[in-house]
């Protein structure tokens, strides 16, 4: 197991999950998915009479983020579990706020050693997100994310792998994209700047091509370590 960190950015369609998946296959991480962790935390029908996830499940299906202080205590928390266990972590968009990359970056540094974090941000166009994220596809069953601009049928029914039924997420209406995407610029962006001054290694990659040379471009990074 290598004890690192990748953090992946991109806007909405950018394929972080996708890579994170990939990656972490490939270099025997374990993938902290926090979108799908915080999904999971504010539509559990078993919280809904709590005030605060009440009040952070609107902002997260508006496609507004979250309240920082939330997000990072839930993911630090997360974040200490994986490291104690001893496997390395690749993350799909978080930290998305300074706040949080103020609290998240230092941890890291803690949990792994700073040159042992790697940062990559997956640049893709807005029209492409907005492409991309209106026709996303989920699995209702075991979450896969058909790719659909890759797979044969215009409307399929049933998931490849668990013949599961799809469903479109809230967060991939073209109204909530748009907002995701400003909210990813306003936010998200300045990250950027605090990574490079902080010393961490970060790099840019063209998230247009299919999945699997992303994989490989970003892979050729680690292969020879």
């Amino acid at each position: 197991m290598r004890k690192i960190v990748v953090v992946l950015y991109g806007p909405p369609g950018a394929g972080k999950g996708t890579q994170a998946n990939l990656l972490a296959n490939k270099l025997d991480l374990i993938h902290f998915d926090t979108g799908k962790f915080l999904e999971s935390i504010v539509h559990d029908p078993h919280r809904q009479h709590e005030k605060i996830v009440r009040r952070e499940r609107k902002l997260f299906d508006g496609g507004k983020l979250m309240t920082p202080s939330f997000v990072t205590g839930e993911v630090m928390r997360e974040a200490k579990r994986i490291a104690a266990a001893g496997w390395g972590i690749v993350l799909s968009g978080s930290p998305r706020t300074m706040y949080e990359a103020q609290k998240l970056y230092p941890l890291f540094r803690t949990l792994y050693g700073k040159k042992n974090v790697n940062v990559y941000v997956l640049d893709l166009p807005a029209s492409a997100s907005i492409k991309r994220n209106g026709a996303r596809m989920v699995c209702s069953a075991c979450g896969y994310l058909l790719l659909t601009a890759f797979y044969p049928h215009r409307k399929p029914k049933h998931c490849p792998v668990c013949a599961g039924s799809f469903y479109k997420r809230s967060l991939d209406k073209p109204s909530v994209i748009k907002i995701r995407l400003k909210e990813y610029e306003k936010r998200t962006f300045p990250i950027f700047a605090y990574v490079k001054k902080h010393g961490y290694t970060l790099r840019h990659v063209d998230a247009r091509p299919a999945p699997f040379k992303v994989m490989e471009h970003i892979y050729g990074h680690f292969k020879d370590d």
